[in-house]
């Protein structure tokens, strides 16, 4: 039989049903919403924006490229992996990320030769997706495109969950936000580490305030 094309790998590993939790967080949407930051649509659309060009989605774009081109090298993974984690800005951020990271590391060794012995076993998600993707001979434009655009819609069904916008909207803004990520995707690629860092202070603030709310639906 013939051998599947990387695509297939990069979306099964994508997919809503790989076993990372990623329906467990809200990023900090939560508490923005909760604080009347997030209302609407185009309140929705800016935020996740600001996240895709200036914020953490950007990081992690840039942190993931990196551990794909250095997939095989465990020193220099162990040191993305470092840094990675160094960036999260809030508990629960670290938690949410070396969660996702830790249950994508489990679920991926099912397919032989993913190449991601050697990581933390609280290894950053960008750092372990990208790592495998590199070892899958998956395009890094396609690889890292697929990311953001996996943690957008994550973003926008957890948006939907906390009744801010309903079904069709939700649809608006994934379609809205589509040249912004293939934008960001290829930026991040060519982008060296000293490109990292973050201005989205709200959304940093909104992850701080999340960890003393008392009733809430997600982990972050």
């Amino acid at each position: 039989m013939p051998e599947a094309p990387p695509l297939l790998r990069l979306l099964a590993w994508l997919s809503p049903a790989f076993p990372v939790g990623s329906f467990s967080y809200s990023h900090g949407l939560e508490s923005a919403v909760n604080d009347g930051l997030i209302g609407n649509r185009d309140e929705l659309e800016d935020w996740l924006s600001g996240l895709l060009i200036a914020g953490s989605l950007w990081n992690d774009a840039v942190l993931s490229a990196h551990a794909l081109r250095a997939a095989g090298k465990p020193a220099e993974l162990a040191r993305l992996a470092e840094l990675a984690e160094a960036l999260a800005g809030s508990a629960e951020r670290h938690l949410e990320t070396t969660s996702q990271g830790r249950a994508f590391l489990e679920a991926a060794h099912t397919w032989n030769g993913a190449g991601i012995d050697g990581l933390p076993d609280n290894c950053a998600y960008a750092v372990a997706f990208g790592a495998a993707a590199g070892n899958a001979d998956i395009p890094a434009d396609e690889a890292i495109a697929g990311l953001l655009q996996a943690a957008i819609s994550n973003l926008v069904q957890a948006a939907i969950r906390l009744s801010v916008i309903g079904q069709s909207d939700a649809i608006r803004v994934v379609a809205k936000l589509e040249n912004e990520i293939a934008a960001t995707a290829h930026r991040a690629v060519q982008a060296s580490l000293d490109d990292l860092g973050s201005a989205t202070l709200l959304s940093e603030i909104a992850a701080m305030r999340h960890e003393v709310m008392h009733t809430r639906l997600f982990r972050s």
